[in-house]
This record gives structure tokens, C-alpha cells and sequence, in this order.
């Protein structure tokens, strides 16, 4: 995908959010370049493809209805933005059984192989929490 093309990198955005729409772990982790790396809200990263897919998971297996919507892309200073919306059912093991409604955003550098070298993502980590205690 070349960079600064957004036809593509529309489309890369659709199929990535398909990815997670999926259940499918490694399909998310397959957007990602082979060292890629994925930080949540200024976490630890998780690097490469297996340890990726390990996150999305957490999140899969949490939300077993997990949903999400691509709310838009842009390019800006080099970067892809990407904005999501997540809905879900927290009824994964130890859940609270809480509906959830978050938004967020990604912000990836991408490779010269033209999948994600690296995504910092942010959503409002206070708002979730209390979305799943209510």
C-alpha cells in the first residue's frame, strides 16, 4: 500500500476492522509487519504478530459479541489516524456482564512492507471501567 494514498489505506482501514469484527486474532495481527507493535493507552507494547494477536484476543474473548466500527481515517504528520467505536457484552469469563461502548483511536506508522509497524491506541480507560461496573 502506498503510503499517502488514501483510496488504499481506506480499504486497509475497512479490512482491519473486519479483522476485529472477525473473533480471529491473527487476522488483526496479520496487519501488523512481522516486528510490528501495538501500545494501549501508554501500556507495554506488544511486539510481533503472537503477541498481538494475545491482545485482540483478551479483548475477543472478553466481549464474545465485540463489534467494531470504523469511525474514520485520516493521514496527519505522517501518520494514519484511525478512529473506532467498540460495543460488546462483557460475559467473557469473570465478566460483569455490562454492555460497553467505547471510542477510540489508533495511531499508526506504517512499514514499507505496507502493514502497521507501529499503533498507539487511546480510549478513555476511566469511561470503560465505569461502563463495566454499572
Amino acid at each position: 500500500m502506498p503510503k499517502g494514498n488514501m483510496v488504499n489505506v481506506r480499504t486497509f482501514a475497512q479490512r482491519y476492522t473486519a479483522a476485529w469484527c472477525s473473533g480471529d486474532p491473527a487476522a488483526v495481527a496479520s496487519f501488523f509487519s512481522a516486528d510490528g507493535s501495538l501500545t494501549i493507552n501508554d501500556g507495554e507494547p506488544s511486539r510481533g504478530r503472537a503477541a498481538i494477536a494475545e491482545a485482540a484476543r483478551s479483548f475477543m474473548e472478553a466481549f464474545p459479541d465485540l463489534a467494531v466500527a470504523m469511525d474514520s481515517v485520516a493521514e496527519r504528520d505522517g501518520k494514519t489516524i484511525y478512529r473506532w467505536t467498540l460495543t460488546g457484552t462483557n460475559t467473557g469469563a469473570g465478566g460483569s456482564g455490562k454492555r460497553v461502548r467505547i471510542s477510540g483511536f489508533e495511531e499508526w506508522q506504517l512499514g514499507d512492507d505496507g502493514l502497521v509497524a507501529e499503533s498507539r491506541g487511546y480510549f478513555d480507560a476511566a469511561d470503560y471501567q465505569r461502563q463495566l461496573e454499572i
